[in-house]
């Protein structure tokens, strides 16, 4: 009766579909363990309201807590995928057209701020909320944009937005910025056109234009702004009176990118030049955080911090770029011509990484190769390789590794390799995507950024990664 008890749970466990296990996916390949109830998301949960706002210090940290309230519904998950292409189509619009160069500087104190999904606003960028003349404002983190806008009264234009627009005339700190300053001469820097004065030349208008036809338009402003406990003075910002595009139902944008009107430069004197993120795995009831400053006791890395060359390039804007070196797929390496210009532009607004087209397909064609066995879907929106995974609750993925100047080497969480577009986990795509043409920018984007300290050193010229298990307490 053993023999056949054996043989009998033998069979059980390799028919059984709970688990992925493939003979023809050699064991030497490098793969990780993808438990699918972690990408799966759920429309009947049930969520709450925003609880009350709680601050703490931790070693000269301020604390501010933020959670979500709601899922997102199932026919969203196209509208994302179509914004996050209008996104990438702005950003590869705005490298050509813009002739930038950026400056940092340095200090030391530090700031964390939860940093969350924004997919109960209806987009799948990150949001932290910060107080902006004692109000909340909800907006997305952007490192590729500069100038901080939110939408003000009176508004002639404007989307909907979760919380109250901002009013100018009930805040005593509030402060027009006039036409005739170096504030306003700074503008074609942050924007890519110059200030407009008002015809009593006591106010700088400015005009945002992302080149997928969002756009903000309004007054250059001054406020105090407060981040996670942090109060600064005299904050230049726009106060947006004509706003339309991809912002979901957010107050607006943080620009954290390397000019002088950016958040990072603006506070150079308290933070140094310093600021990191940590993005949450799941989109739904966890939070992140938002560290602005150089002290690395607030961080939860599991590894040691890495860091890699930042590049500037004054001919392509003030984005972050990095040299990228090479990528492997479950440990094999990818033989593609696209490394020769290793480029790589760190995008916290862009969802979906975008390879240029030789690197794309040889890293689709590896990954089909070693992710074997499953039955094909049809493919979705940007995301050409799907798969059909019903009835599996993990599979192995090949472990997807991008290798950056320095030998820096950073391993993608397996939440960041997968996406979910059926919640019954019936189409299940490669999480990447391919740009149209070879000499286009390729771009890190934030699905890829999961559970990962990201660190960026402007003052010391330096990007830095460490694995993180992202969340707030």
């Amino acid at each position: 009766m053993l023999p056949l008890m054996l043989i009998f749970i033998l069979l059980h466990l390799l028919l059984s579909p709970a688990i992925a296990i493939h003979d023809d996916v050699p064991l030497s390949k490098e793969t990780k363990l993808l438990f699918l109830n972690k990408l799966q998301w759920n429309l009947n949960h049930v969520w709450l309201p925003h609880p009350p706002q709680r601050s703490r210090t931790v070693e000269g940290t301020t604390v501010l807590e933020m959670k979500l309230t709601k899922p997102r519904e199932a026919d969203d998950v196209l509208k994302f995928l179509m914004s996050d292409d209008a996104r990438v189509s702005s950003l590869q619009f705005r490298i050509r057209n813009r002739s930038n160069e950026s400056a940092q500087d340095g200090s030391s104190m530090e700031v964390q701020i939860p940093l969350s999904s924004g997919v109960t606003l209806q987009t799948l960028n990150y949001v932290v909320a910060v107080e902006l003349g004692g109000r909340k404002m909800t907006v997305i983190v952007d490192t590729g944009s500069d100038l901080t806008w939110v939408q003000c009264k009176p508004c002639t234009s404007c989307y909907n937005q979760q919380d109250p627009v901002f009013d100018p005339s009930a805040s005593p700190s509030y402060r027009n910025i006039p036409c005739n300053s170096p504030t306003c001469d700074s503008l074609p820097l942050a924007t890519g056109n110059s200030g407009v004065c008002s015809t009593d030349e006591q106010s700088c208008s400015y005009s945002l234009s992302y080149g997928d036809g969002s756009y903000s338009h309004g007054v250059l402003s001054s406020e105090s702004i407060n981040l996670g406990g942090t109060l600064v003075k005299n904050f230049i910002f726009g106060c947006g009176e004509s706003n339309q595009g991809l912002f979901g139902g957010t107050s607006g944008l943080m620009g954290l990118g390397r000019t002088q009107l950016s958040l990072v430069s603006q506070t150079a004197f308290q933070f140094g030049g310093v600021f990191s993120y940590c993005l949450p795995a799941s989109e739904f009831d966890s939070s992140g955080s938002l560290v602005l400053g150089s002290n690395s006791s607030v961080y939860r890395n599991s590894t040691p911090i890495v860091y890699t060359r930042l590049i500037s390039d004054p001919l392509q804007g003030p984005f972050y770029y990095l040299n990228l070196t090479s990528i492997s797929v479950g440990g094999m390496a990818l033989q593609a011509s696209g490394f020769s210009n290793g480029r790589i532009l760190i995008d916290s607004g862009t969802v979906i990484t975008r390879l240029v087209p030789s690197i794309y397909r040889a890293l689709r064609d590896e990954f089909v190769k070693q992710f074997s066995g499953f039955s094909p879907a049809p493919a979705f929106s940007i995301l050409d390789t799907c798969f059909n995974l019903t009835g599996y609750t993990e599979v192995s993925v090949p472990t997807l590794r991008l290798q950056f100047e320095g030998e820096v080497e950073l391993d993608v969480d397996a939440t960041g390799v997968l996406y979910f577009v059926q919640k019954d986990a019936s189409q299940v795509c490669l999480a990447l995507a391919s740009l149209l043409y070879e000499d286009e920018t390729t771009i890190f984007g934030n699905y890829q950024q999961k559970n990962l300290r990201i660190v960026y050193d402007t003052a010391g010229n330096r990007l830095g990664f460490a694995e993180e298990a992202c969340g707030y307490n």
